[in-house]
């Protein structure tokens, strides 16, 4: 009788089941992993941000601070030529956290800057990052004209926005 090669049943069970023990251990911990880096890029747009308003308050001090995201982007101009860049398109930001709509989507968050206080050089600006969902990132972020980065958790999918100033005072600081 001939002796057959390969494997048994027996032997490929054994192998998918130690395949999916090892998955069962390593997929939470890749999906924790994953949300770290969507929170720390998030806590970074919003630190850049901050040094964007900074510069723009800097550059154009007669208009004081940008008042939202499109001011600080491109705003439609070519960013290449330094005669297209100006207080209405700064070029600070690229076009993807710069767009034209009041809140720009980019990796789990949404990212916005209001103007609190009216007035014309723009006194103060607010900065909300706003997770997308839960599944993706696990806090909120805010800033405002002190510059200090501070964060909630967030519970909700989407994220519920920090509604002012007041209230992102309230919160820790990273």
């Amino acid at each position: 009788m001939h002796k057959k090669k390969g494997f048994s049943l027996i032997e490929l069970l054994i192998v998918v089941a130690i395949i999916l023990i090892i998955a069962a251990i390593a997929i939470p911990n890749l999906m924790r992993a994953r949300i770290a880096a969507n929170e720390a890029a998030g806590a970074s747009t919003v630190r850049t941000l901050n040094t964007s308003e900074v510069t723009y308050s800097t550059t154009y001090a007669s208009a004081g601070y940008a008042p939202n995201l499109k001011t600080l982007g491109p705003n439609g101009v070519d960013c290449t030529k330094p005669s297209s860049v100006s207080s209405t398109a700064a070029c600070l930001v690229d076009n993807v956290l710069g767009c034209t709509a009041a809140t720009c989507p980019k990796s789990a968050y949404t990212y916005a800057i209001t103007q609190p206080t009216a007035g014309n050089p723009v006194p103060d600006y607010f900065i909300t990052a706003t997770t997308l969902g839960t599944a993706l990132a696990k806090k909120d972020y805010c800033s405002n004209t002190d510059a200090v980065v501070r964060w909630q958790v967030e519970t909700a999918s989407p994220g519920t926005v920090i509604a002012d100033a007041g209230t992102c005072n309230g919160l820790p600081a990273i």
